[in-house]
């Protein structure tokens, strides 16, 4: 069984609150250095069968219409090993 990964990011001109709120606590917690956040979402497919193209051409599908806003979110999809 393969796993396919699908990485939801909100766009970079889309305003981040969570991500900014993350990177304000850093500091108080101890950890500094860090310049920007943005949160996101990943979700991990376990996929039946053999991911060929039209396996992916599916997932990206999917991923296009159901687990992304793409008017708000940028996604990837990539296969893991």
């Amino acid at each position: 069984m393969a796993r396919v990964v699908v990485d939801v990011m909100l766009k970079p001109e889309i305003l981040d609150p969570q991500g900014q709120a993350v990177q304000r606590a850093l500091p108080r917690l101890g950890f500094d250095g860090i310049a920007d956040v943005r949160q996101g979402k990943r979700f991990e497919l376990d996929v039946e069968g053999p991911v060929d193209d039209a396996a992916l051409a599916r997932i990206h599908e999917m991923a296009e219409t159901f687990l992304a806003n793409t008017v708000i979110e940028d996604f990837t999809v990539k296969v893991e090993s």
